[in-house]
């Protein structure tokens, strides 16, 4: 059981992660739909991997394709269809579930299936890479450096364009309730409560948005008030027939567009502390730390039930990958 899956591995970003992981020395296995067929064959020429070809909600061929896969990477969005049956399957065959969803769906459903993943042993780890993996890293980092926390706001910011199927799996979240943390409780909040936020360069204004870490910054470190935000440039979201989109930026548009994020938080004395996240352009984080994520899950490091990669991996696991630094302002 040492091979890792990567379903959705002929897509912009499952491709990526495939090859990260096996410039990383792990043997991969390429999965996804049989009407994909002649995607996969030809990247599994081109990468000289396994494909394995199955629906998601077919139960049977999934676990026949899971012969010898210790763990699953599902990089097939909208997570909302594909991340509950993936999950169910990997609980029933005792392989470890790993995605890349930046949709509170991934989560939410994380927590309702935990205790059936923990009876079995099977790791679900939703946000192996992207901004889970980002933010969560940078909030462990702050919330040290405050002796009783009681909030914690953070912000991504967002340069360059969107994949493909990005722009697609976020079309089908518009309507998202949008949701802060309070005392606990994921509640609503107004589109209207925007702030600032300090990514290097002077104050940003961002705007909230509903982003799995008010569940994942919860889980790693129990603070009752969470909010988050995302501040836009260099792009907007795109419109009309998201079809006819190329599959996702160039490595020139990655290269010229990095990530940033800003984490302030508030202690119950009213200590407040601020730090800064610097890192690659999102997708070649989200793929290189997917695919970090899934050799230490293959060589040992896993824990059964919902787990998040900050808690799993320490709150140093960003700044393992690529060009990723924090600093305190």
């Amino acid at each position: 059981m040492t091979k890792l899956m990567i379903y959705g591995a002929a897509g912009y970003t499952g491709r990526m992660a495939t090859i990260n992981a096996k410039n990383a020395g792990v043997e991969v296995v390429i999965a996804g739909r049989e009407q994909d067929k002649a995607k996969f064959v030809a990247l599994a020429g081109e990468l000289s991997v396994e494909y394995r070809l199955f629906a998601v909600d077919d139960v049977a061929a999934a676990q026949a394709a899971f012969e010898g896969v210790g763990a699953l990477l599902n990089c097939a969005g909208p997570f909302m269809r594909t991340a509950e049956p993936l999950m169910q399957a990997c609980i029933v065959a005792g392989v470890h579930y790993l995605d890349i969803a930046a949709e509170l769906d991934s989560y939410q459903l994380a927590e309702k299936l935990d205790e059936a993943a923990t009876a079995a042993g099977v790791m679900l780890l939703p946000g192996s890479g992207g901004s889970v993996a980002m933010l969560g890293s940078l909030a462990a980092h702050a919330v040290k450096r405050v002796t009783h926390p009681r909030s914690v706001s953070v912000a991504m910011h967002v340069a360059g364009g969107f994949s493909r199927g990005s722009a697609v799996s976020a079309s089908e979240n518009l309507n998202t309730q949008l949701l802060h943390r309070v005392d606990g409780e994921l509640v609503s909040r107004r589109p209207e409560d925007v702030r600032d936020f300090d990514f290097g360069n002077g104050p940003a204004t961002s705007f909230p948005v509903t982003l799995p870490d008010l569940i994942t910054i919860w889980r790693a470190t129990g603070i009752p008030n969470i909010e988050t935000f995302v501040y836009l440039t260099d792009t907007a979201f795109p419109e009309g027939d998201l079809s006819a989109m190329p599959d996702g930026p160039s490595l020139k548009e990655r290269e010229a567009s990095r990530y940033h994020a800003a984490v302030e938080v508030t202690g119950a004395d009213g200590t407040v502390v601020r730090s800064v996240l610097e890192t690659v352009n999102g997708y070649t984080f989200t793929t290189v730390a997917a695919a970090e994520a899934a050799r230490r899950v293959l060589n040992g490091e896993a824990r059964p039930g919902f787990q998040t990669p900050a808690g799993l991996f320490g709150d140093g696991f960003a700044e393992t990958i690529a060009d990723t630094s924090i600093v305190d302002l």
